[in-house]
């Protein structure tokens, strides 16, 4: 099992690499869409890094698959530039579902 990274920057990307991780550069959505589809029907890739930017433009359909699917795990992660805030963040999920700010 393995891991796989979509991203919205070259730098993200290239610190993974180097921790011996793969992935793709996307910026748009169609892009991101895509490569999360040949990543599910990957059987070896286990944990789908998306960056705060990419999950941005594809949103609905993350959230979906990270409460529905098996596999791969999909965790969202900060671009080099560091993170938006809670975006992504359990405490955003919360906030959505129950309307309490914590």
């Amino acid at each position: 099992m393995r891991y796989f990274a979509i991203s919205a920057d070259d730098d993200t990307l290239t610190g993974l690499r180097l921790a011996g991780i793969e992935g793709a550069v996307a910026t748009a959505k169609r892009d991101v869409l895509a490569l999360i589809e040949s990543s599910r029907a990957d059987e070896t890739i286990a944990v789908l890094l998306i960056t705060e930017p990419c999950y941005e433009l594809c949103r609905d359909t993350i959230d979906t698959l990270k409460l529905s699917a098996m596999r791969p795990l999909i965790s969202i992660i900060p671009p080099a530039t560091g993170s938006w805030g809670d975006t992504g963040s359990i405490t955003r999920l919360i906030r959505e579902a129950i309307g309490v700010k914590i």
